[in-house]
């Protein structure tokens, strides 16, 4: 988009309401799991679902279809149209009386083409398109600006109209009622009632008690994603916001096959695997860590699909709250850096199979125990994979989107809060996982080499099959 249209932009909201569901849901408290009520799942997260006008719903109203779906959808989600509330131990109640969803219209001076290539976020002035009315906690653990989620609306939707008919829908969701991909599923299920269903294709399933605390509560693992490394020393978290710099990178099939050509032969790694061990050694490297210095790679390990035999429980399908853990491994710069990209792939697959349900009751046994402490962030390079939510498949009646998901790649609200990971097509048609991460000024291009050297085919592959290496694309 061109930057006097950005300058230009002009987004006039009207007057907020509350839709609630459409027709009578049980007034009733349903408590959240352990897993659900962290400190660090209280607050909003946001997406942005950006769609085309279509020539035969020019007379109709984006904005009017929109809520109406809200409140059918309302019915099945009912939870989502209460309000929480804090009860001892800081353990949160949901109050189901059918108090609404925040929702808002807006009309905006720009078209869809003038937002320019958006497949990959930050969305442009997304804050513009996403209305809350959100104050913050005072009394938020140290570190941390928490929003205010008691007896507050669970979500807010803004539907914002372009003038070439097209629009956006833009979502603020309390992230204790749940995940990504429950949230994803909320959100698709309530495309489809704007599209004619009369009710979800999946149904919603609370079942929050599937992770709730062990009585007598007993933690079985160490949980160092909620321990923090020793020493003080990290300089991302030392770092004043003004003075980071956002540096990306597109790992289409060429940088996979790149960094797969540096694996032993017959070694097992997914695409995830690679660009995370990638990403972490990179980052470590740029940040310039002393070499006996402690780095830590956490990433959020989604229970869902897992096979019951090896996990431990079959999640029920439907089901919608926070069924995720923080899978941690930890080594020294010394040896991230220093060793080759088999190391990192192999601690990341080591840490992704720690995670079984006997550990997610370990962590919400932690939960009740200790407070919901905060989880360790210094030296913590945390990924969130977005690329399999499912966002970019909601839709409203007007076709497919041209943009959905998350409106931001890093979370910027907590120190060490996730980066995101995304996949889209490239022009080609090809899978891509996008990465965009915060450093340093100073560092971006030490990691932008790092990226690229890791990227290019070695000697060895390149003699076996002489190919053109194309790098990570930034």
């Amino acid at each position: 988009m061109a930057r006097t249209t950005l300058d230009k932009l002009t987004v006039l909201r009207g007057t907020p309401s509350l839709v609630a569901p459409a027709r009578a849901t049980p007034r009733e408290s349903k408590p959240l799991s352990d897993i659900d009520d962290q400190n660090c799942t209280r607050f909003y997260s946001t997406s942005i679902h950006l769609y085309r006008g279509h020539p035969s719903k020019q007379r109709i109203n984006p904005a009017a279809v929109v809520r109406c779906a809200l409140a059918e959808v309302l019915v099945h989600y009912y939870p989502l149209a209460g309000r929480l509330r804090e009860e001892a131990g800081r353990k949160l109640v949901v109050d189901c009386a059918g108090q609404g969803v925040a929702f808002v219209e807006a009309d905006a001076n720009i078209t869809v083409d003038d937002l320019g290539d958006v497949r990959y976020p930050p969305f442009p002035r997304y804050k513009e398109f996403v209305y809350d009315n959100h104050v913050y906690m005072a009394d938020s653990p140290p570190g941390l600006l928490l929003h205010e989620i008691i007896d507050q609306p669970l979500q807010f939707v803004q539907v914002t109209r372009l003038k070439c008919g097209g629009f956006i829908v833009g979502t603020r969701t309390c992230h204790c009622l749940g995940d990504a991909p429950g949230v994803a599923q909320y959100m698709k299920a309530f495309g489809e009632i704007a599209c004619g269903a009369e009710a979800p294709s999946v149904p919603a399933v609370w079942a929050r008690e599937i992770f709730n605390a062990r009585q007598p509560p007993c933690p079985s693992f160490p949980h160092h994603e909620y321990r923090e490394p020793d020493g003080d020393h990290d300089r991302l978290a030392c770092t004043p916001a003004r003075d980071l710099a956002r540096v990306q990178f597109s790992f289409g099939p060429e940088a996979i096959a790149a960094l797969r050509s540096r694996m032993a032969p017959g070694t097992a790694a997914s695409r995830f695997d690679l660009v995370t061990a990638c990403v972490w050694r990179s980052r470590t490297a740029a940040l310039g860590y002393a070499p006996g210095d402690e780095v830590r790679l956490m990433i959020d390990c989604n229970a869902r699909g897992r096979r019951p035999r090896t996990f431990g429980l079959e999640i029920p399908t439907g089901f919608y709250g926070n069924a995720y853990a923080y899978a941690v491994e930890r080594c020294t710069a010394k040896d991230l850096c220093g060793r080759d990209i088999g190391y990192a792939v192999g601690l990341i697959r080591e840490a992704k199979e720690r995670i079984t349900y006997e550990y997610m009751q370990s962590v919400a046994d932690l939960m009740v125990l200790e407070g919901r402490p905060v989880y360790a962030w210094k030296r913590t390079f945390h990924v969130s994979d977005l690329g399999l939510a499912g966002f970019d498949d909601v839709e409203f009646g007007w076709g497919k989107a041209v943009y959905g998901g998350a409106a931001d790649d890093a979370l910027q609200e907590f120190p060490g809060g996730a980066n995101f990971f995304q996949r889209r097509k490239n022009d080609r048609g090809e899978d891509e996982t996008f990465v965009g991460i915060y450093l340093p000024e100073d560092c971006t291009a030490r990691y932008q080499r790092e990226v690229e050297d890791l990227t290019t085919f070695t000697k060895q592959y390149m003699e076996l099959a002489p190919v053109t290496a194309l790098l990570a694309r930034y």
